[in-house]
C-alpha cells in the first residue's frame, strides 16, 4: 500500500474516533466550553492527554509552515483547519497525505525532465 493512500485511511480513522466520543458529549452537554476544559483537566492523566495534544498542535503547525514554504504544497491551510475543527487526528494525515502528493508530483515531474534531455 502507497503511503499516500494509508495517510489518507488515517484521516477517515482521525475524524470518526474522536468524533465518536465528542459528538455524544455535545448532544449531552451543548458546546460548554468551559465544561469540556474543566473535564479535559480533571486528573493529572486527561491533563497529560490533553497538555500531549496541545504540544503536538503546535509542532505540526511549525512543520506545515517550514514544508509548505519548502515543497510549495498545495492545500496547506486544509490541515490547520483540521487542527482548529477537528484536531492532530486528523490533521496530521492530512498533512502528510498532502505532502506526498506534492513528492510524488515532484518526482514524476523530474522523472520527465530527465527522459527529455538526453
Amino acid at each position: 500500500m502507497k503511503l499516500k493512500t494509508l495517510y489518507l485511511a488515517f484521516c477517515f480513522v482521525g475524524i470518526a474516533l474522536p468524533y465518536w466520543y465528542f459528538v455524544p458529549w455535545v448532544m449531552q452537554h451543548g458546546l460548554n466550553l468551559r465544561l469540556l476544559l474543566h473535564e479535559l483537566f480533571a486528573n493529572r492523566i486527561s491533563a497529560f492527554f490533553g497538555m500531549d495534544v496541545l504540544v503536538s498542535a503546535v509542532v505540526l503547525l511549525r512543520f506545515i509552515r517550514a514544508e509548505r514554504t519548502r515543497l510549495d504544497i498545495r492545500g496547506w491551510w486544509l490541515p490547520i483547519l483540521a487542527v482548529l475543527t477537528v484536531g492532530v487526528s486528523l490533521a496530521l494525515p492530512q498533512f502528510l497525505y498532502l505532502r506526498e502528493r506534492t513528492l510524488e508530483s515532484m518526482s514524476s515531474r523530474a522523472a520527465v525532465k530527465r527522459e527529455g534531455n538526453p
